[in-house]
């Protein structure tokens, strides 16, 4: 694979790092503002009609209502309008509401917090969109994996500051308060000098006629996010992970102070640890998907997410009773090790799911309906939120422990991931393709930029082993679509998988003619829809590791759908499990070669397909094998 400077570069460019740090700055303001009003309302003030175990729920979902009563205006400003423009014009906002906030502060006036925990979160839904469309127009696909991740984990290093510092400082005795009101005005004013240094990013749509009906609206968002299913299951399977970490963060403080009889520094080290996991799985994204956009580590965040989930529920029983923890006195306590990793790796896991899936959104998305399809993406991440408060309050109210609660969550989070991924088959092979190319082989690939990353295009590859189909599935940032012997349609587990990926089974004419025709017509539909499709020319697995002689069915293909093509061969795959080998046949003696084979693919330019004959491919093929 061609070698790319790492995420971190984008950090010494200015199309990507005042923007970074202006979302670094809000987030950080809005979660330091938001959990020191909270840690004031637990530990420090009685307001009767706000009980310390409501107020994380509702402060939770007064900063989200915003998210659902506007996001569809949102969406369509920032498709109407310069990005940078709207991101200062969303900083000067920041600033008024925090001068509010901060005489709130000062006067210990609770409903005028509340009211700018309002304002707040009109200032992330106008932040939003912009802050997703922005990076595809300004990052390429192989840096959109990792610009994602440095977002990321960027947004919850922030969560982790703000609410850190907002915990310790409103925790300082009779002065706390005052120090987090200019604590929230002074990071809104640097926000706002950062944002000035933004390149400027122009409008996508700027004919675009706003509708402020925020109920149509939202509804015609939704429409058009469910034009493309892949996106749109994606939006859903995001808006499940915000509520599955609504959960747990609107609940730390109650659960720092009622299950692990902690402090208010007990519940800071809890978002500490929670940020440093989610922030670490953001950053790895990029390391595990090569620096493509890899849904395949979507499913296994998602297994993760499950298994600590439901661990922490059982970390958090029968912990013995003790008065006020401090934080060296809770550290100090063996047993509370086991939550904290549980807590660690679920949050790690929850990086690997949502980072591939917001790329994924990114990268399908029309570009001049990419920020009203987040816009969809926010009112859906804010129905989910809501519900996600209504329903923990609601198990509250029944006598439901919090412990309870994170196991419940657990259990359902594995049943929608399931779910998600039986809808949605694209996440599940690409689990496969990824698991496959690098827990049983060690895959490089060479040349993949010649795959394209859009429009159609045949791939043509030499037929070594039954796994050929996972190994290209797994170098390809795009779905493909193969045409396969039908004969392997009947191999236990291979046979189900492909079908899963509707591959095309096609057989000899001799043998069924109806079949040979419909595979053509199938795979000239692909092409005109503008995907990718992946033949074998040989016909068939080679039996002594040569390449074979290449059949004329791709000429077939091309007088229906003149597309490029590209040349690709698979290396040193010849002799492993999944291979014929010249004395058997496949997948006998597991580990005839060891483990972890290195097996390689080589990619070669496109040729048009003017050029294409049988043994001109062949010769390229060969040469890739060679090479």
């Amino acid at each position: 694979m061609t070698e790319h400077p790492n995420q971190f570069a984008l950090l010494s460019q200015r199309r990507f790092a005042p923007f970074f740090w202006t979302q670094f700055s809000g987030a950080a303001n809005d979660n330091l503002f938001k959990f020191a009003f909270t840690v004031m309302v637990t530990y420090q003030l009685q307001v009767s009609w706000l009980p310390p175990a409501m107020a994380g729920l509702v402060i939770g979902a007064l900063f989200i209502l915003p998210f659902l009563l506007f996001s569809a205006t949102s969406g369509q400003l920032t498709d109407k309008y310069d990005k940078t423009w709207m991101i200062r014009l969303v900083k000067n906002l920041e600033i008024a509401i925090m001068l509010v906030a901060a005489w709130g502060f000062w006067n210990d006036n609770v409903p005028a917090l509340l009211l700018c925990t309002f304002l707040m979160g009109v200032h992330s839904t106008l932040f939003g969109p912009v802050k997703f469309a922005l990076l595809p127009q300004v990052l390429g696909e192989r840096e959109l994996t990792g610009g994602n991740g440095m977002v990321e984990m960027g947004t919850f290093v922030a969560i982790l500051l703000g609410n850190v510092v907002g915990g310790l400082i409103v925790a300082i005795p009779e002065v706390g308060k005052h120090y987090v009101a200019f604590a929230c005005v002074g990071l809104a004013l640097v926000g706002r000098a950062v944002a000035q240094f933004i390149p400027s990013a122009p409008a996508t749509d700027p004919g675009l006629k706003v509708n402020f009906n925020p109920v149509s609206e939202t509804w015609r968002n939704l429409k058009l996010a469910h034009g493309n299913i892949v996106v749109f299951r994606s939006l859903l399977g995001i808006s499940w992970m915000w509520f599955f970490g609504a959960v747990f963060l609107s609940q730390f403080p109650s659960f720092a102070k009622e299950v692990l009889h902690g402090n208010e520094q007990v519940a800071s080290l809890l978002l500490v640890v929670f940020s440093i996991g989610i922030g670490t799985g953001s950053l790895l994204c990029e390391v595990l998907s090569r620096r493509h956009v890899e849904i395949g580590l979507v499913p296994l965040g998602a297994i993760g997410m499950s298994v600590f989930a439901i661990d922490l529920y059982f970390a958090s029983r029968g912990l013995p009773p003790a008065g006020s923890l401090t934080l060296s006195q809770f550290v100090a306590i063996p047993a509370h090790w086991r939550v904290m990793a549980d807590l660690a790796l679920l949050s790690l896991f929850a990086g690997l799911y949502s980072v591939p899936m917001y790329a994924l959104i990114q990268l399908r998305s029309q570009a001049t309906h990419r920020a009203r399809i987040i816009a969809a993406n926010n009112i859906l991440n804010a129905l989910f939120m809501i519900a996600s408060s209504v329903i923990a309050g609601a198990l509250l109210a029944l006598g439901m422990t919090i412990p309870q609660i994170f196991l419940l969550v657990g259990l359902a989070n594995a049943v929608v991931a399931l779910y998600i991924f039986l809808l949605v088959p694209e996440y599940l092979l690409r689990f496969i393709a990824f698991g496959a190319s690098r827990l049983v082989y060690r895959f490089r690939v060479q040349g993949d930029e010649n795959i394209p990353l859009a429009g159609p295009a045949i791939l043509v590859c030499n037929h070594v082993s039954f796994v050929d189909a996972i190994l290209l599935m797994a170098a390809s940032p795009r779905p493909i679509r193969f045409v396969m012997d039908h004969r392997i349609f009947r191999v236990p587990v291979l046979g189900w998988l492909f079908r899963l990926a509707k591959a095309i089974p096609i057989a000899p004419r001799a043998e069924d003619p109806a079949a040979y025709e419909a595979a053509f017509d199938a795979a000239a539909g692909v092409l005109r829809e503008g995907d990718l499709l992946a033949i074998f020319p040989e016909g068939a697995i080679t039996r002594d590791g040569s390449l074979q002689e290449f059949k004329g069915g791709i000429m077939k293909v091309l007088e229906r759908q003149p597309v490029p093509v590209i040349p690709m061969a698979l290396t040193n795959l010849w002799g492993s499990y999944f291979s014929r080998i010249e004395e058997g046949g496949a997948m006998v003696r597991p580990f005839r070669r060891g483990l972890f084979n290195p097996v390689g693919l080589q990619i070669g330019g496109a040729v048009a397909p003017a050029q294409v004959q049988p043994e001109f491919l062949r010769t390229r093929v060969a040469q890739l094998m060679a090479a």
